[in-house]
């Protein structure tokens, strides 16, 4: 009698172990669920994946601009400092040559026409505005370089600013 209640027991635990995986799986199947079901609906995983396929859009958008908007500012910044350079040297010229006739240099010398030869395109606009006052040794106060020198302070300031409008980068948000 005792070999049948031997074989019901092992008989029995191996039918428990599989209502006992039965029930496990069956109680973890639903957990999934709704887990799933709470973490996203599946809507609104789409609407996740299309708002991040926009964003990854314009970031390589934005990035396209910025190397086109770099390349600009690049050639405008090398360009204005040739303006730059030509700036500086018509005030070069023209602050020798105020020197030059404030110490009453001798318009015969050389130097002293090649000055006056290289920086009169720059002076002549302004020869006349005002007067030049005149000391009996010959020294001589060029105040129409002095409003021409502060003329073209004002255009290069002007230039300078509208390169700055083309070089600067603007972004979205």
């Amino acid at each position: 009698m005792s070999e049948p209640t031997d074989s019901k027991l092992p008989d029995d635990q191996a039918r428990r172990g599989l209502q006992h995986d039965a029930v496990k799986q069956q109680v973890e199947g639903d957990v999934n669920a709704e887990i799933a079901s709470q973490a996203a609906p599946a809507g609104e995983a789409r609407k996740i994946e299309e708002v991040a396929g926009t964003f990854r859009k314009h970031a390589v958008n934005e990035i396209v601009d910025t190397e086109k908007e770099v390349r600009r500012s690049r050639g405008v910044t090398r360009f204005s400092q040739i303006v730059d350079y030509l700036f500086w040297l018509i005030y070069g010229l023209l602050t020798v040559r105020f020197v030059l006739a404030l110490i009453a240099a001798k318009s015969s010398a050389g130097f002293v026409r090649f000055i006056v030869a290289i920086s009169d395109p720059f002076y002549f606009p302004f020869r006349g505005i005002v007067d030049s006052p005149t000391t009996d040794q010959g020294h001589t106060l060029l105040l129409p370089v002095v409003v021409a020198f502060g003329a073209y302070v004002v255009l290069h300031l002007v230039i300078r600013g509208l390169f700055r409008l083309i070089a600067t980068r603007t972004t979205e948000i």
